[in-house]
């Protein structure tokens, strides 16, 4: 009786760790959906350590500013448009007293619109100001409306988007957007997107080698518990 009261309470805690593991789903990372600042150059793309009103550029610099969900930094995506400063400030002939800054503005995915908004197209511009403009200024002078928040953090540029300024987007409402702009793209464009793998390795439910682990110990919680019952 002894050894079959045992073999009970060894199944009662092998079916409480797979409930406790089916029960169990990924912590909700949390992004910011923000314009980032980045400085161009030969080798691409640099995420800037300073703000745009505290970078002073020189003649022939290329700054680039990307709207997008990131957590931090090291997520956090970058332009996509090469920092060509020969190509964007082509039309722009040089002129004295004056330095030209290229400038990449892209608005980013629908994936990372903020509710009811549609990104702008991606675009670039030269920006012909003063020698010790900062990129701000230079921004200000082809984008504008720009809008800021009482900390001083970009908001929007040309007036995209028309409101929030670096709120949270836990994971869950990332996947979400991204669903949605996977829902209403061509249908060849979805086929040639990233195959993530199926729906429960992207955090729809317990992935299927969580399931089979679980199944497994269950098999084998039940097995021995039968020769345990048996032995008694």
């Amino acid at each position: 009786m002894r050894r079959s009261g045992g073999a009970a309470a060894l199944l009662a805690v092998v079916l409480g760790a797979i409930l406790t593991v089916l029960g169990a789903g990924p912590a909700q990372a949390v992004g910011y959906r923000y314009w980032s600042f980045w400085e161009g150059s030969g080798s691409g793309w640099t995420y800037a350590t300073q703000g745009p009103a505290l970078v002073r550029p020189d003649d022939g610099t290329v700054q680039g500013f990307r709207f997008s969900v990131s957590e931090d930094s090291e997520d956090a995506a970058r332009p996509r448009h090469a920092p060509d400063f020969a190509k964007i400030c082509a039309n722009t002939p040089a002129e004295k007293g004056s330095k030209r800054v290229a400038l990449v503005i892209d608005p980013g995915t629908a994936a990372d619109a903020p509710d009811g908004q549609s990104p702008p197209a991606l675009r670039t511009a030269c920006a012909l100001v003063a020698p010790d403009a900062s990129t701000a200024e230079a921004l200000a002078s082809v984008a504008k409306p720009l809008r800021y928040d009482s900390n001083a953090l970009l908001c929007a540029i040309s007036g995209y988007p028309a409101s929030g300024c670096g709120e949270q987007v836990s994971d869950e409402e990332r996947s979400a957007s991204s669903r949605s702009a996977e829902a209403t793209a061509p249908a060849s464009t979805a086929a040639s997107g990233d195959s993530g793998g199926s729906e429960d390795s992207k955090g729809g439910g317990p992935s299927t080698g969580v399931l089979l682990g679980a199944g497994a110990v269950l098999v084998l919680g039940t097995a021995a518990a039968v020769r345990a019952r048996r032995r008694g």
